[in-house]
């Protein structure tokens, strides 16, 4: 593939997430407003200047337009840099910078998070709404959990249902969903960065102490 070749694809692939991300912060901003039965696709498709076709190339109800493309989460180029990180070590062990690479990634998407924040209130506001999204955020939020799962596992060379790697996608995404509830609760004045780096600090605290397995007792597996 050419230069000009690999240059259009990534122009292409930019105005695809401009115009899904405008999707989201649209339809986020009229829910919040007036409830998912408050408006219509073509309201949408108005303010982004689409198509009704163009809407439903990219997202297949409104609900999913709310809840925002997993695509979106991790920018391309950071996603990747963390990837290429792990391959200084042998493919199959489980690399000795995953947890400090885990951290570095952590704080750039805190970067990416603040870029964004208005639309993160948004959809707060949104849940509070329609309540009956919440389930379907959990729904999204197991997706995106087994994508980074199999992003994680890319890196190292492993398994996705390596216990490392399931406990590194699930311990981030607890520490980070604790950090945003700190982040978003009314009076709080810290930064994001600060309360996820605190957080993810005292997990490794705790994990870093010393522990022996129990010796089950006599007559027992």
């Amino acid at each position: 593939m050419n230069e000009s070749a690999v240059i259009e694809g990534g122009l292409r692939e930019r105005k695809r997430a401009a115009t899904r991300a405008a999707i989201t912060s649209i339809t986020r901003k009229l829910t919040a407003e007036r409830g998912l039965n408050g408006y219509t696709v073509e309201e949408v498709c108005e303010q982004a200047d689409i198509s009704r076709r163009t809407f439903f190339n990219y997202f297949p109800t409104k609900e999913d337009a709310v809840l925002g493309h997993i695509d979106d989460d991790i920018p391309a180029d950071v996603l990747e840099e963390f990837i290429a990180g792990g391959h200084a070590s042998p493919a199959g062990e489980i690399s000795p910078t995953l947890f400090q690479d885990l951290v570095r990634l952590s704080l750039k998407l805190s970067e990416h998070m603040a870029a964004s924040e208005e639309e993160t209130r948004q959809l707060i506001g949104v849940v509070k709404k329609e309540p009956q999204l919440i389930l379907r955020i959990i729904g999204v939020t197991e997706q995106r959990e087994a994508q980074f799962a199999r992003d994680v596992a890319l890196r190292e060379g492993v398994a996705p249902d390596h216990p490392v790697v399931q406990m590194a996608v699930v311990l981030l995404g607890t520490i980070a969903r604790k950090s945003s509830m700190a982040y978003f609760s009314e009076g709080n004045t810290r930064p994001y960065a600060e309360l996820l780096m605190e957080n993810i600090s005292a997990a490794s605290q705790l994990f870093s102490q010393p522990f022996e397995l129990p010796v089950p007792a006599e007559g027992h597996p």
